[in-house]
């Protein structure tokens, strides 16, 4: 498999990606090799991570030094892995586990020691003996409100660190991924916010990277965020005129010395004071050492910095003396920093980088102890310089009518939810990086190398199903692929001009737009935050895997490492759930399979390797069980008339749950899980309707068994397959090779498109009162049918559909944004009037499909698709 480098992305640190196999040509015994486009060697280590149904090898997971790789690299199956010598590398990783309960990593030069019964990540790192960082450790601050004395305050509490468990997940030739496991506690003993945290070690890295995760499980009315974020001890040497602080800013860096040699009497000379801010090592000699010396006697040192970007356009940097007593001072305000920090002495340097540093405020450091043998730095992906988070909701009830949120009662709760931040930190044998290295580690931080194949490969390899990939050969196609780069280029932009920003919100787009306010409906319950309503997820990776471009990945990312955790549950009674679309995150009521879904960051595992996902995909694999918690359809439905305890819509609940049951099948090619997804499969096979039936179950979570109650679609019969269950359906449909699910599939199509007449004449009258609402969104299942069937005026009707949502009334705008200005807080404000991401994500997933399956039945011109949809009514989506 070949592949090549996204972007121009400097090559440092260890990376790793995804190789995607054909069926029956890997197994588990194969070994692989990398190599350049030159033909030279480079050692790398693997993983297997999916197979296919013969058991055969699907998915791999490569890991090599980015330093040591071009711009296009090919991994081969082989017989023999190669070895490091035949790859010029002088040693590999080991593991140290004859030590009792201490774990020694060597990797080269870099030695870690981890302790399994401390509380500690790791209670040393050393790079050639020297020790320059020590007793890493999680802190947590929680911010809770007090009375006294008739007066209200605020009490911060601190909590320790407590590891349960420490495991070693990759133990490769270049590579070791350390996990832990734990808690937080307080000095009384109380517990919260569970932890999940990953250190990866490199063979001769001077990197360590940490993956850092945290559970909700607090009180929301006393438990508010205060402060999160990893602790390390940092051995100091010499003088304290040659120990630095460096931070990224707007433009540059801030630096400084713990003791700037500027004064007024004695005077340094200019020259060693330029020396200083150079960072140079001092050793000034006879009169000067003596003029040194004088001034140290009567100067303040500065021995704590602390650095918050506390908003999405405000960071500010603040120092004191070692006092408990004495104030800070302001040091530098700007707007936004990419977040590299590092001090040091005459023992080297320690450089820190948060990723996403601006993006996910409020972020920062706390250098403390700086003049002392030993200091302190903090990085909080938290800061507690920032105003606490508060995770109560902005109501005590819910707006069901007016506001599109699920019910009328407060369905609100953040227990369980979940937060990832990723950080860096690695070392210099100088007294302080200069500026160059300090910006270069931090970019790899923020965009670490990641290699992918062409569009072309996926496609011929169908990763992930079915989509199309470019093409302009007629106005129609072009028309087609200026609307869908409009729409990535809208969202990338709005993520900026709307500051889309924070730790709980970054990644996400809202819901719905107001042209009236010339803004999103923030507070207005279900049309604020979107939380992958109708899969922007599966809309953004297929528009990658088509295009390949960079940036459309790193929006899908973002939104994927989002929507993973904090849209989701990963404790508790909603455990594999996750919230509805709302105000706040975690607001609706409605806690469904769908949101929470494995098909919405299969991409991004796969490609990626991501360790994070593979515990969210174990929380997943048997969530059907929380359906007995929360029935989908309770509200709707009387208890004590049902046979099954629970509901299930064969879309999106059950295709929700075939996604984590395929996941889990291919990841550990496990039969259960199989056997999970037929089940299913042949109770909706056996309905009077096939898949048309229903599309409301009942659903025992514990047989997995469906029942059919009948023909009734609550909110909808578009629900169905407008949540990603087409996709599921039809990857799903290939990997069981099952033929009679296919003709389901597509005879599914044929029938939604079917004039009402019709419907009724082929149901018997079945089907009622049902409507097939929103045809647009049944598009890829229509294309499907065509495709399947060969039918052609079923191609017709799905083109009119999809193309009219669209085109109307010979307006050919499509996407085509306007430039107001002075609106929205902008000067020049540029917008959709009528966008919602409802409609953006569900019409740019359709085209995407369809135009795989029927592309030759589009109208060639835009005269043929006037002619092809006159007479239709106006889009809903469009009058909104």
């Amino acid at each position: 498999m070949k592949l090549h480098t996204l972007g121009h992305r400097e090559k440092t640190g260890y990376t790793t990606w995804g190789c995607m196999w054909e069926q029956g040509k890997c197994t588990e015994n194969t070994e692989y090799a990398l190599k350049n486009a030159d033909g030279t060697p480079v050692l790398m280590q693997t993983r297997i991570t999916a197979y296919w149904p013969d058991g055969s090898v699907k998915w791999t997971a490569h890991t090599a030094d980015a330093a040591a790789l071009d711009d296009e690299i090919e991994v081969l199956p082989v017989k023999k892995a190669v070895s490091a010598a035949s790859c010029g590398v002088n040693g590999t990783c080991e593991l140290d586990a004859d030590q009792g309960n201490l774990l020694k990593v060597h990797a080269g030069a870099l030695d870690v020691e981890i302790s399994k019964e401390s509380n500690h990540l790791f209670e040393s790192a050393s790079w050639q003996g020297k020790p320059f960082l020590k007793n890493a450790e999680p802190v947590l601050l929680l911010e809770q409100p007090m009375e006294w004395d008739g007066n209200s305050g605020k009490l911060t509490r601190e909590y320790t660190s407590r590891i349960k468990e420490v495991s070693i997940e990759d133990k490769g030739a270049v590579q070791v991924t350390v996990k832990y496991v734990g808690y937080h506690e307080a000095k009384n003993g109380e517990t919260r916010f569970p932890f999940v945290i990953r250190m990866k070690i490199g063979f001769n890295s001077k990197h360590l990277d940490f993956t850092h995760t945290f559970m909700y499980d607090g009180d929301e009315d006393k438990d508010f965020l205060k402060g999160l974020g990893i602790r390390f001890q940092v051995p100091q040497t010499g003088k304290v005129y040659n120990r630095h602080v460096k931070f990224m800013g707007d433009y540059g860096t801030f630096h400084e010395s713990l003791a700037n040699l500027l004064s007024w009497r004695p005077r340094v000379p200019q020259e060693i004071y330029a020396a200083q801010m150079a960072g140079e090592k001092l050793e000034p000699m006879g009169k000067d050492e003596e003029t040194v010396n004088t001034v140290l006697r009567d100067m303040p040192f500065w021995s704590e910095y602390d650095f918050c970007q506390d908003s999405v356009s405000h960071f500010g940097i603040r120092k004191k003396i070692k006092a408990d007593n004495c104030c800070y001072l302001d040091c530098l305000q700007g707007t936004k920093s990419e977040g590299g920090a590092a001090f040091g002495s005459e023992n080297g340097s320690v450089m820190f980088s948060i990723r996403d540093f601006w993006e996910k405020y409020p972020s920062g450091y706390t250098f403390c102890d700086l003049t002392e043998d030993t200091a302190q730095a903090t990085v909080w992906f938290w800061s507690p310089a920032a105003q606490a988070m508060d995770f109560r909701h902005y109501a005590n009830r819910g707006y069901n009518q007016v506001y599109y949120e699920g019910y009328d009662y407060k369905g609100a709760t953040p227990y369980g939810i979940a937060c990832t931040n990723e950080c860096s930190v690695t070392f210099s044998e100088e007294i302080i990086p200069t500026d160059t290295e300090l910006s270069v580690f931090t970019e790899n931080v923020k965009h670490p190398v990641q290699y992918a194949a062409d569009p072309e490969f996926y496609h011929k390899m169908r990763a992930f199903g079915y989509w199309s990939l470019p093409s302009k050969e007629n106005e129609m196609e072009n028309w087609l692929e200026e609307q869908l780069d409009r729409a990535v280029e809208f969202y990338k932009n709005e993520v900026k001009q709307r500051n889309w920003y924070g730790m709980f919100n970054y990644g996400d787009f809202m819901h719905t737009y107001d042209k009236e306010r010339h803004m999103w409906r923030y507070d207005m319950g279900g049309y604020a935050w979107d939380n992958t309503e109708l899969v922007p997820t599966l809309w953004l990776w297929y528009a990658f895997m088509r295009s390949g471009r960079e940036d459309i990945f790193e929006l899908a990312e973002k939104l994927s490492r989002h929507a993973s955790e904090v849209d989701v549950y990963h404790m508790g009674k909603y455990k594999g759930l996750g919230s509805r679309h709302n105000v706040r995150h975690w607001g609706c009521p409605c806690k469904e399979a769908r949101i929470a879904m494995a098909a919405h960051h299969r991409f991004y595992y796969y490609m990626t390797g991501d360790r994070r996902l593979e515990d969210i995909f174990d929380e997943l694999k048997d969530n059907e069980m929380t359906f007995l918690n929360k029935d989908p359809l309770g509200d709707f439905y009387d208890k004590n008339e049902m046979v099954y305890p629970s509901h299930a819509r064969s879309g999106p609940d059950w295709s929700s749950l075939c996604a984590n049951w395929m996941t889990q099948w291919e990841r550990f090619h496990d039969g259960k899980y199989r056997e999970k997804i037929e089940i299913g499969m042949t109770d909706i096979k056996n309905a009077p309707l096939k898949l048309v039936s229903g599309p409301d179950f009942e659903f025992d979570p514990k047989s997995v068994h469906l029942r059919y109650i009948g023909e009734r679609a609550a909110g909808g019969t578009h629900l169905q397959i407008c949540m990603g269950a087409p996709q599921v359906w039809m990857e799903m449909a290939d990997l069981l090779e099952d033929e009679e699910w296919k003709r389901m599939m597509a005879e599914y199509g044929r029938f939604y498109y079917l004039p009402r007449e019709q419907q009724l004449q082929e149901s018997n009258g079945l089907i009622g009162e049902r409507e097939f609402s929103l045809p647009f969104m049944a598009a890829a299942m229509g294309a499907y049918g065509a495709w399947y069937l060969k039918d052609e005026v079923l191609a017709e009707r799905t083109w009119r559909h999809l193309l009219h949502a669209l085109v109307h009334g010979g307006n050919h705008d499509g996407m085509k944004s306007v430039v107001l200005q002075s609106k929205g807080n902008q000067e020049n404000l540029v917008e959709i009037p009528w966008i919602s991401t409802n409609f953006a994500a569900q019409w740019c997933l359709n085209v995407i499909v369809v135009l795989e399956f029927i592309r030759e039945s589009l109208p060639k011109t835009l005269e043929e698709t006037d002619k092809l949809v006159e007479g239709m009514p106006e889009n809903f989506f469009r009058k909104a």
